[in-house]
């Protein structure tokens, strides 16, 4: 336990629960403070890691925060282009030594020069987001699972460059706990799309069981759309049980990266507990034993 409370106490954490730091702090700590605000489960996770990579996961993480949230910070389809924009261009930026003046981007073209990460993998984040702002919505569950493999992957692949993991069975598990992650993301995120009016849902789904895009929007609970609930959290729990049937053949130094699946893996429990109604409040609070969970698995090289 004294293990726990020291690394959950340590200076990052403890100045980032400093709520002026996010316009005063350096770059780093920027990072660190946007990725606990917005992403707390991975806030956690990113704490657990070897200090050596530590710091290239917070801009990772961070980095793709400020990317999906382009669609949350304004409704207006040409403004949210223009921003989608600016991060496409602060990639060429910084990949030429020019980082604009912003601290995420800053602190990633540090990280980008330190471990030499590749730009393609950033890339995948910005277009997945990109893609997504012209539709809001799958045609079918296999573009969904795409996107999602699309939209958090990258993340993966670059923490593991990070920390000097070059392995297929590394690449092969962090391929299917991103679309394990990516699939929860989008079931979790649900009811707020649906008071936005945008319904990120597969088309094929919908059809199969009778559910109409309105039916979802006024957050009916019927028997139907938790039928579409499940068959989701179905595929995210396949690709999560396939990432961990991985964990033999993973190096030791990539488990601990692949700690998320424990966050995963609680949501999708909570979601079959509640007989996959997604619009139940329980399911979506914060877990406040995750840390030690997170913890105890790491102990045992696990995830």
């Amino acid at each position: 336990m004294a293990q726990i409370l020291k690394i959950f106490k340590s200076p990052v954490v403890l100045a980032s629960r400093n709520k002026t730091a996010t316009s005063k702090s350096s770059p780093s700590q920027y990072c660190v403070n946007l990725v606990k605000t917005h992403d707390y489960e991975n806030f956690l996770c990113t704490l657990l890691l070897p200090k050596a990579a530590r710091s290239a996961a917070f801009a990772v993480r961070a980095f793709n925060i400020e990317v999906a949230r382009v669609a949350d910070q304004t409704s207006e389809g040409n403004l949210a282009a223009m921003r989608m924009k600016f991060w496409e261009e602060s990639l060429d930026k910084l990949y030429g030594n020019k980082a604009p003046e912003h601290p995420v981007a800053l602190e990633l073209a540090r990280i980008v020069g330190k471990h030499n990460l590749l730009k393609r993998q950033l890339s995948r984040l910005v277009s997945a987001r990109s893609k997504i702002l012209l539709t809001f919505s799958f045609e079918s569950m296999e573009l969904m699972e795409k996107y999602a493999e699309e939209s958090v992957s990258p993340v993966y692949y670059l923490i593991l460059q990070a920390s000097g993991v070059q392995n297929l069975h590394a690449d092969h598990a962090a391929s299917h706990l991103g679309k394990a992650q990516g699939l929860t993301n989008l079931l979790r995120s649900l009811p707020y799309n649906a008071n936005r009016r945008q319904l990120l849902l597969p088309q094929d789904v919908l059809i199969k069981h009778s559910v109409s895009q309105e039916d979802i929007l006024r957050q009916r609970n019927s028997n139907a759309i938790k039928q579409v609930v499940f068959d989701i959290a179905s595929s995210a729990n396949l690709h999560l049980q396939k990432a961990r049937s991985l964990r033999n053949d993973v190096p030791k130094e990539a488990l601990v990266i692949f700690l998320p699946a424990v966050a995963i893996s609680n949501f999708l429990e909570n979601l079959r507990n509640v007989d996959f109604d997604v619009f139940t409040p329980f399911i979506h609070q914060r877990n406040i034993h995750l840390g030690v969970s997170l913890f105890w698995r790491k102990l045992f090289s696990s995830y």
